[in-house]
């Protein structure tokens, strides 16, 4: 299983929604490793499944270690969620990941929205609460990546001369922050390498958010243009089009989150049809919201589905047009 280009551009793929087995999910990862994807994002912190149906919830810490650790080439990444965290604690492991694993550790963080961490005893403050100890988590982990011994009286955040080694390699780990509201932009432009755009890709919507990183990195002195940009982006390949009805049920069921998306505004923000389609819209959304990394949303599907999903999307293909 090879991607039919020598040198196709970057495309990674997300497995979450705790759907998968850490079986199923090591074949599907090995298999976008064959296939050539860069990076894979799975499920990451999470207490338990809201509903009312019990599941098993793979901790997302724990389950990113281990696919580490079986695969060879292919960057993985999942969601920390700051309240789940001490900063301290928070650097030293990333440190760890990205000194073991030679870099191919992601990291992703953004503040959460699932008030059910509440059953496990977890710190769940208002959202501008946890925007300002995110804050002061990133401005903690940076110097500590940096090799300082760092002190913080911060409101959410208290350090007393902590130390981390190892250091990762050359002293920082690539920060993305997922982020759409202003208030959690700003979050962006003082502290991220790359703004992970938790939006679907709907042009008017996404332009008014980078609007606002624009202007947050221009008060701080520097260049929205140096953060780079990872969004994933709801992909069924094999559907109708991305206005089927049960890709938008699909779409609905597993976020939530973008309920005040009419329905008229989501068509332009799923991608769906034949493989051929679904690529060509990919690298649309590529050049047209400047995304240097597109990420294929995957998230919810049986394994059988994800792997041919996998197959027909993969990078570099150019004429296979089908999902098996």
């Amino acid at each position: 299983m090879t991607g039919g280009s020598e040198d196709p551009r970057p495309l990674a793929v997300a497995l979450a929604w705790q759907c998968h087995s850490f079986e199923a999910l090591l074949r599907l990862v090995l298999r976008a490793e064959a296939l050539g994807y860069a990076a894979v994002f799975v499920d990451g912190d999470a207490s338990q499944m809201g509903g009312e149906t019990p599941r098993d919830v793979l901790d997302g810490w724990t389950l990113t270690i281990a696919l580490l650790a079986r695969t060879r080439r292919i960057e993985i990444g999942s969601m920390r969620l700051v309240h789940h965290w001490n900063a301290a604690r928070l650097a030293q492991s990333a440190a760890t990941a990205s000194h073991l694993f030679g870099g191919r550790f992601r990291f992703l963080i953004s503040i959460g929205g699932h008030s059910v961490d509440r059953a496990f005893g977890l710190p769940f403050p208002i959202v501008c609460e946890r925007v300002r100890w995110l804050d002061e988590t990133l401005e903690a982990v940076r110097a500590l990546w940096r090799g300082e011994r760092f002190s913080l009286r911060g409101e959410f955040v208290s350090l007393d001369g902590a130390v981390v080694r190892p250091l990762p390699p050359a002293g920082r780990i690539a920060v993305a922050v997922a982020a759409r509201a202003p208030r959690l932009i700003e979050v962006v432009a003082a502290h991220a390498d790359i703004w992970d755009v938790n939006l679907p890709p709907i042009r008017a919507r996404v332009e008014r958010a980078a609007d606002v990183l624009a202007r947050a990195c221009e008060r701080r002195g520097h260049d929205s243009g140096r953060i780079s940009r990872s969004m994933w982006i709801f992909t069924r390949a094999g559907a109708t089009g991305p206005g089927e009805p049960a890709v938008r049920a699909e779409f609905r069921r597993l976020n939530p989150w973008f309920r005040y998306v009419p329905d008229a505004d989501l068509a332009e923000g799923l991608v769906g049809g034949s493989p051929a389609r679904c690529r060509r819209r990919i690298e649309e959304i590529r050049e047209e919201l400047r995304i240097d990394l597109p990420i294929i949303d995957l998230s919810g599907l049986p394994e059988g589905q994800a792997a041919a999903q996998l197959d027909a999307l993969a990078p570099g293909q150019s004429s296979v047009d089908s999902v098996g």
